[in-house]
């Protein structure tokens, strides 16, 4: 099998990779903001609580609640596709560390914008919504653009519940050819392809937004 014919096979399970991003990112943007926004604003016992939620899918190993989402959870009756699994899975650990950035954003801010809301008898929500959160989205966007690519590069492990994604093909291939050295680097290069744009997207953004954040910063 020559190396193009390793990328078309590798390429066709592509579909299937960005299709659990997208839906990924789906439950990893509302988590992440949420439950970020929750922490900065929730104290007490409650705090404790949105803390444990958002260290539970941040700090538990991903492979492990794949298994478990998949094949333990039919056992006591609830079952879900491997595509609604694998996005779930992989998006609320990556809104797991998104609501740390968002949180941490939030913190940053100067203190005083907050007490001049409150000085034009501004709601808090309206004061969250309209001049806090907007400024911290502005300075978070690197590392959210950064934990996008930490889920497309995630995605390899969906081929353990079945997905036929890119990793899944690349073993298909192996598993016919029994050359594994040429198809697993055409793989490695295939991630690098698909993550490499997002980083400069990255890179752009973060750009832009290092002016923005010393003028925000000097208001």
């Amino acid at each position: 099998m020559s190396v193009l014919d390793i990328w078309l096979g590798i390429l066709q399970g592509f579909r299937v990779t960005a299709s659990v991003t997208l839906y990924g990112l789906l439950f990893a943007i509302p988590f992440g903001l949420v439950f970020g926004v929750a922490q900065y604003l929730i104290t007490g016992p409650a705090r404790l609580l949105v803390t444990g939620i958002i260290e539970f899918w941040r700090s538990s190993a991903v492979i492990i609640l794949l298994f478990v989402f998949y094949y333990a959870l039919p056992v006591i009756g609830l079952m879900f596709s491997a595509m609604t699994v694998s996005a779930m899975v992989l998006g609320l650990n990556i809104g797991g560390y998104a609501s740390q950035a968002v949180r941490a954003g939030l913190q940053s801010l100067d203190r005083g914008q907050k007490e001049a809301g409150q000085a034009l008898g501004l709601s808090r929500p309206t004061i969250l919504l309209l001049i806090e959160l907007p400024q911290a989205l502005v300075t978070m966007s690197p590392t959210f653009i950064n934990q996008i690519i930490q889920l497309v590069k995630a995605t390899s492990l969906v081929s353990l519940v079945t997905l036929t994604d890119m990793t899944f093909r690349a073993k298909e291939i192996s598993q016919i050819e029994y050359d594994p050295v040429p198809i697993y680097l055409s793989l490695l290069l295939a991630y690098f392809v698909v993550c490499y744009p997002i980083a400069l997207l990255g890179r752009q953004v973060e750009s832009r937004v290092g002016p923005a954040r010393e003028i925000s910063g000097g208001l």
